[in-house]
């Protein structure tokens, strides 16, 4: 039994029809064709996977060379909102997935405390491989991955980014301001907001850095109502 989706469901309407049955090859033959249609080359997620296969054994940086998984970015590309954080950490090299250490379960309360999660925004890091000891990228591979990050942000066209920590701020905002003076307004990554805010490893390491945090975490609340993100999976804006 299929329910009023799409146009042909429309038709089928207007001549008073609530209910049709199909065939079950036919509905899944239409499954099939929308599922190919979100996943294809022009749309976001079909312009993401193409990216993806293309930093599939990515040496242009030394890191390559000490790497076990790259770390892509994890998430929902077209919800519009985007995090971006400085690089992956141990956990993250051998999961391939960002964020899924001590700092990721405490990103996801924070987030969770103004009602967000994986599914409703996309999380990334400046650079995608792990630098050795977790030691701040170098600015020559911040430099060299940071063009993959840009081509992300181009594909998704986020309403919103957020910066976690000063080296994704510095590198998203070309500045060597500190994090302290970046935080509590927003700022511009081209034509996108960018809303700066601490890391959430420095909150594991000084508790007194929640508070400022959950005031970012209010403002980004307000920025989100404000703008209707996230957007409903499927909408390119």
């Amino acid at each position: 039994m299929a329910e009023a989706r799409d146009p042909f469901w429309g038709v089928v309407a207007s001549f008073g029809v609530d209910q049709m049955f199909v065939l079950p090859e036919w509905v899944q033959k239409k499954a099939e064709e929308e599922g190919k249609q979100a996943a294809s080359p022009e749309g976001i997620l079909g312009k993401m996977a193409v990216l993806k296969k293309e930093l599939e054994g990515c040496m242009k940086c030394q890191l390559g060379s000490t790497r076990k998984n790259i770390v892509f970015g994890e998430g929902n590309p077209e919800a519009g909102i985007l995090v971006v954080g400085e690089g992956p950490g141990a956990t993250e090299d051998e999961t391939g997935r960002p964020f899924v250490g001590r700092s990721g379960k405490l990103l996801d309360k924070i987030f969770a405390s103004i009602d967000l999660d994986r599914e409703k925004l996309f999380i990334a890091n400046i650079v995608k491989c792990r630098p050795p000891n977790n030691r701040t990228p170098s600015a020559a591979e911040s430099e060299i991955c940071s063009k993959f990050l840009e081509r992300q942000i181009d594909i998704m066209k986020p309403g919103i980014i957020v910066a976690l920590g000063a080296s994704a701020a510095r590198t998203l905002l070309n500045t060597r301001t500190g994090i302290g003076l970046l935080r509590g307004e927003f700022h511009r990554y081209l034509n996108t907001p960018v809303l700066v805010t601490y890391h959430p490893a420095a909150l594991l390491r000084s508790p007194a850095l929640k508070r400022p945090v959950w005031e970012d975490m209010k403002r980004l609340k307000s920025f989100m109502e404000e703008a209707g993100l996230p957007r409903e999976s499927g909408e390119k804006k």
